[in-house]
């Protein structure tokens, strides 16, 4: 399961949840949608709801890939015990999504950081050339 994947999908079954889509359902109209590997388990999640299987265990396997417990603990308690997923969800995606703000900050902050070195040593040669330089040469001449 790829985490790049997760607050999209969390924000499509949000809005199939509002619109009165049950757990299973929103899972295979989304997996439907959205392919890739996470797509494949919400199929294969709601394939095993539609065959008879029981929500926590199907909602516990697809709880165990990486970045999909909270998920599938949402699904799970809307399948089982009809608590309304639509809230918890769209928390979870509103969540998901400013920690992957957070993360692109972060790492954009760190290349910054990284790049002035790089940067530095490029510059430093042109300002020695084209600022000191000619000052210092001046000087001496007018020393001379």
């Amino acid at each position: 399961m790829t985490e790049g994947q997760l607050p999209l999908t969390a924000e499509l079954l949000a809005a199939c949840l509002a619109a009165g889509s049950a757990p299973g359902a929103a899972a295979e109209a989304v997996g439907r949608s959205q392919g890739g590997p996470l797509g494949e388990r919400l199929v294969r999640a709601a394939t095993e709801l539609r065959l008879g299987g029981e929500p926590a265990d199907v909602w516990g396997r697809f709880g165990a890939f990486p970045g999909g417990a909270q998920l599938a603990r949402c699904l799970e308690r809307a399948g089982s015990a009809g608590v309304p997923a639509v809230e918890p969800v769209t928390r979870l995606a509103a969540e998901l999504r400013a920690r992957g703000a957070r993360a692109a900050t972060a790492r954009a902050r760190r290349a910054a950081v990284l790049v002035t070195g790089p940067l530095g040593l490029c510059f430093l040669p042109a300002f020695l050339a084209v600022g000191v330089a000619p000052v210092v040469m001046g000087l001496a001449r007018s020393l001379l």
